[in-house]
């Protein structure tokens, strides 16, 4: 059965539509009377309307449309097609049906989906692309700044990850996009300068693809409703027209994020990595204090900060550094602004060191007199649910634990919840053979669903990730790191952002895998909202239809959007019985990136 919103693809078998297809590009080609017409019409099968032909048969019906210039008048001599954010196109792979975008978000959401266009015999030249604004038949107007464009770069995995036999499984050895080229520069909004690799234009070999990335940015103020635009692919060769369709929800998504999160940055962090970190809604680990904390609090979310006293101890080390003393954590507190949540990432993976449960005692007495919140990274302990204070504070306020440690000791997760503590995830390598990885050979679909419907579902409350920039001497091209870690290859393992200055730009620039981190970060923001509103044991079900577990989730991602759906319309339906709580925004909503834009009065 087809689901509601899913990407419709060519069928491979013959029906009496794709019969009267034929007919009907028969006759607008040739005419319907002619000896060549009917000689055409009776050759023309399912071998010719086949998937990878399917694109010129629509564009030749006028299906394919230019917004404002009515119906192509070209068939275009060069597939181009649509797939969804969760799918990844391979080099070679056939083209399908899908050749235009229809999205839904609410305001303050970022959407995205992917064009990929393959070269003809010939070869293609000189590509490039560029999206129109948004319009509604009101005249509303989201400006084209909002859509932003990548060129998604191949890396090949020339060994796949660990494989233990289970459910989810490496994809093994290929070629897999995950570095994104940008069209433009974030902090300037023009062509990158300088650097290696640029997004546009570009050449293609014949039979090769090339897909792009495209995030669709709502601005906070966008008046609710469906909008179109255009997504032009142009070269030397032609011009295909991408028609795109968005539906803006009468809800808004927070500025501050409800999922908490602490990633990792060990290379100097200029402010525009933090920034990019911060419309990916993921908090970097360490960020500058004073004025830049309250801009990025105020204009792109910061929520928390770690204070950066590191113990010593870890999986491969039972023995910590004395505490620093009450004076020292308050001075480290004293230098950040007073709505950020800080945090101390203490210990990471001990839970091999019972040694070391009346010293983390003692470090978490002291930051806690400070006003900071101990993180670990091991299985719960009830002797920790105490810090030894008579406060009755826990001696870890946040734990963190991977997939396998939550299966081993789910009893323990659920008491260290009623004690009041926080339980957030994390992964890393391959560690089991059921839960989502982070690694470029893996389905992106489960690291989106970690981040959003399996936390809601287990009720955990954050992410953790040990390092997104640990950068070879070639990062764009090469992902390999066998023998690193152990003596297995493990791509992509500690790198979610690329270097930004191979590609002309400052700072650091996402991977696709990132991307997928933010779209289930916001997933979680629904459900979140759902709660406050009293639909939350509605919404859970939702989630949990889907993504229950570690083990039990869809690799379908037209069963997660379309239950994504189904949380937004509900918050669209609640938003409607909900008394205005401003004017209606008249005229156009031009804001050009998350963080600019001006105050909004939310339902919430």
């Amino acid at each position: 059965m087809q689901r509601d919103g899913a990407p419709k693809r060519c069928s491979v078998a013959w029906r009496k539509d794709d019969q009267a297809l034929a007919d009907t590009l028969t006759k607008r080609l040739l005419g319907p009377n002619s000896e060549d017409g009917i000689l055409r019409r009776e050759r023309l099968n399912m071998r010719v309307l086949n998937r990878k032909l399917g694109i010129y048969v629509l564009a030749a019906l006028g299906v394919i449309s230019r917004p404002g210039r009515g119906p192509a008048q070209d068939v275009p001599s060069f597939p181009v097609w649509v797939i969804a954010s969760v799918e990844r196109a391979g080099p070679t792979d056939l083209p399908v049906a899908q050749t235009s975008a229809e999205l839904y978000a609410a305001r303050g959401e970022y959407e995205a989906f992917q064009v990929v266009i393959q070269a003809p015999n010939g070869g293609l030249t000189g590509v490039n692309l560029t999206a129109s604004d948004l319009t509604s038949d009101a005249s509303d107007v989201i400006d084209h700044s909002n859509l932003t464009l990548y060129r998604e770069q191949y890396v090949y995995v020339d060994k796949a990850s660990a494989d233990w036999g289970g459910p989810n499984s490496s994809r093994g050895p290929g070629w897999y996009p995950d570095p994104l080229i940008p069209f433009t520069d974030p902090q300037t909004g023009n062509p990158p300068v300088g650097g290696t690799y640029r997004a546009v234009p570009f050449d293609l070999t014949a039979g090769t693809n090339q897909p792009i990335w495209i995030d669709v940015f709502v601005p906070r103020d966008a008046v609710p409703g469906q909008y179109s635009g255009v997504i032009d692919v142009t070269g030397d060769q032609g011009r295909v027209s991408i028609p795109v369709k968005l539906t803006v929800w009468n809800f808004t998504l927070p500025l501050k994020p409800s999922m908490k999160t602490l990633f990792q940055y060990w290379t100097s962090m200029d402010q525009s990595t933090m920034e990019e970190l911060l419309r990916h809604k993921v908090m970097p680990q360490k960020v500058a204090e004073n004025d830049t904390e309250r801009y990025l609090i105020d204009n792109l979310g910061l929520t928390a900060t770690s204070t950066g006293f590191w113990s010593g101890a870890d999986r491969s080390n039972c023995s910590m550094k004395p505490a620093p003393s009450v004076a020292q954590f308050v001075k480290a507190a004293e230098v950040h602004q007073k709505d950020l949540r800080l945090i101390n990432y203490t210990a990471d993976e001990i839970d091999q060191c019972p040694s070391l449960y009346e010293r983390i005692r003692g470090w978490a007495q002291n930051m806690h007199e400070a006003g900071i919140q101990n993180l670990l990274v091991m299985t719960p302990v009830p002797y920790l649910f105490d810090d030894g204070s008579g406060t009755g504070i826990p001696a870890v306020d946040i734990w963190v634990v991977l997939p396998k440690m939550y299966v081993a000791a789910a009893d323990r997760v659920t008491e260290a919840r009623n004690q009041g503590c926080d339980v957030w995830s994390y992964n890393t390598l391959s560690q089991d053979r059921y839960s989502p990885k982070w690694l470029i050979d893996y389905d992106p679909i489960g690291i989106r669903l970690q981040a959003g419907f399996i936390s809601q579902s287990l009720s955990l409350t954050g992410l953790l990730y040990w390092r997104i920039d640990r950068w070879g001497s070639d990062p764009w091209t090469n992902p390999n790191n066998e023998g690193t870690f152990s003596s297995n290859n493990y791509p992509g393992e500690g790198v979610l952002v690329y270097p930004g200055g191979p590609v002309g730009v400052s700072g650091a620039v996402a991977s696709m895998r990132l991307k997928q981190i933010r779209d289930g970060i916001e997933d979680y923001e629904f459900i979140e909202l759902l709660k406050r509103l009293g639909r939350g044991d509605w919404a859970l079900e939702i989630a949990q239809g889907i993504a229950p577990d570690w083990t039990n989730w869809t690799r379908d991602g037209n069963a997660l959007e379309s239950s994504r759906r189904q949380l937004g319309n509900e918050l669209q339906r609640i938003s409607a019985l909900a008394p205005p709580t401003s004017a209606r925004t008249e005229g156009k909503s031009r804001a050009a990136t998350d963080g600019r834009h001006r105050a909004h009065v939310y339902l919430w």
